[in-house]
């Protein structure tokens, strides 16, 4: 059955002498080979040199903590239902009596994990959260793991350090001018 009346018949030509041997494919294609060979790699050592990263790069998860060093995450669970992957899951529990050092609202996530295989770094967990409690940084990738349980990340991992100084090492938007600020607030509520 013919669906067109566009049929296009081919000429079978004869090939000639040096055809039939192939050089001329083998020398086009020794050619390219050259080539290449003397391109600039495309490949880098990933561990030791990173490629720069994009202005609008979403990377490693971080919980953050507000200006008192308490979690800010209320365990509202809008970030996994915002999640297109289903990458994190929670446990919500209520504050303790003494607590409240630690935790921001009454509500808290007891647990929290996020399945770095599943996610897929979209960023709508970071734009679903009330609170700005989820941050994805833009200067940190997920580092290479030869196991798959390393790659869930729980609240050990996610969780920014309580100190200022630490949490500017870890690059996560403190200046030392803010982190000399938060200390010395900080310093001041326990005295």
């Amino acid at each position: 059955m013919q669906l067109t009346n566009r049929a296009k018949k081919l000429e079978k030509k004869p090939m000639t002498l040096a055809e039939r041997a192939y050089l001329p494919a083998i020398f086009q294609g020794l050619s390219i080979t050259m080539r290449h060979f003397f391109m600039k790699k495309a490949t880098i050592r990933y561990p030791e040199e990173t490629r720069p990263f994009s202005p609008v790069f979403r990377g490693l998860h971080v919980l953050k903590r507000d200006e008192q060093g308490r979690e800010r995450c209320t365990a509202c669970g809008l970030c996994a239902v915002a999640c297109p992957a289903e990458a994190i899951t929670m446990v919500a529990g209520e504050r303790k009596k003494g607590e409240e050092g630690l935790y921001r609202e009454e509500k808290y996530a007891v647990s929290y994990e996020i399945n770095m295989l599943r996610c897929i770094f979209c960023g709508l967990c970071e734009e679903a959260c009330p609170k700005a409690a989820v941050y994805l940084q833009p200067d940190k990738m997920a580092p290479p793991r030869f196991e798959r349980d390393e790659f869930i990340y729980g609240k050990d991992r996610l969780v920014e350090p309580v100190s200022p100084d630490q949490r500017s090492v870890r690059g996560i938007q403190l200046t030392p001018e803010q982190a000399d600020t938060l200390r010395n607030k900080m310093a001041a509520q326990s005295a």
